[in-house]
């Protein structure tokens, strides 16, 4: 073993791929993945399937603090994903804690419209 992680990212990145090992988003359910990083935070529609990204939002494109642009995000996504013809799909947090900024996202894409 090479050894126990260390920084907070290195237990995230453990916890996302427990987490990956089991969630996967198809054509008719694509999976809601959320990154965060100091300053933004953003979201994608993946079919795994095809290895394909279905919709994008992003927080630099919002102006305010992260849980305003959290809220935008979420709401930018789910216009995106009825555009798509995407109703239902799987929520993938990241491994982040489902709080603040993830929950905001999570609340504003179900505020949209999508089905988790």
């Amino acid at each position: 073993m090479k050894g126990a992680p260390k920084t907070k990212n290195q237990l995230r990145q453990r916890r996302h791929r427990r987490v990956r090992a089991r969630v996967s988003g198809t054509a008719a359910r694509p999976r809601l993945a959320v990154f965060k990083s100091n300053r933004f935070v953003s979201a994608q529609l993946i079919n795994d399937e095809q290895g394909t990204t279905i919709a994008a939002a992003h927080g630099r494109d919002f102006k305010g603090p992260q849980l305003a642009q959290a809220k935008a995000v979420g709401e930018a996504i789910a216009k995106s994903a009825k555009a798509a013809g995407v109703t239902h799909i799987i929520f993938d947090r990241g491994g982040y804690q489902y709080a603040a900024q993830v929950k905001a996202l999570a609340d504003a894409a179900r505020a949209g419209g999508l089905t988790f």
